[in-house]
């Protein structure tokens, strides 16, 4: 169940550095809030593949599923709701509003991740 994959976790140290790329030199309204949302989905995913030797399937649906339940949470105001709206950090974390863009392209990062896994070489996972 547990095995460090060192591709995984270069890969996620890669999109980590994007990110904050992104999140601190582009202020547009595509690809820091749309691409940063896609991408984050590999980032996660990349993450959890680094320590995790299960279905890459599951592991890509638990990632997609978690980005949903994000994004709900930011419709009922969670950071709100927990007082740490003054924190830029949580706002920066757990995001601050709401948007179905959001889901999408939480959806098309899910998709690119299945894609890209069909052109990795396999190995043997339960």
């Amino acid at each position: 169940m547990f095995k460090f994959q060192k591709k995984y976790f270069a890969l996620t140290i890669l999109i980590f550095f994007i990110e904050v790329l992104i999140a601190l030199f582009v202020n547009d309204r595509i690809i820091r809030p749309y691409l940063g949302d896609t991408i984050v989905v590999l980032l996660i995913y990349c993450f959890f593949r680094s320590f995790l030797n299960i279905n890459p399937l599951r592991i890509a649906i638990g990632t997609l599923l978690f980005s949903y339940i994000i994004e709900v949470l930011q419709y009922f105001e969670f950071v709100k709701l927990l007082g740490l709206e003054h924190c830029k950090l949580a706002k920066i974390v757990l995001g601050s509003s709401f948007a179905w863009l959001d889901i999408l392209s939480y959806t098309l990062g899910f998709i690119i991740l299945l894609w890209l896994e069909k052109l990795l070489p396999k190995k043997e996972v339960n």
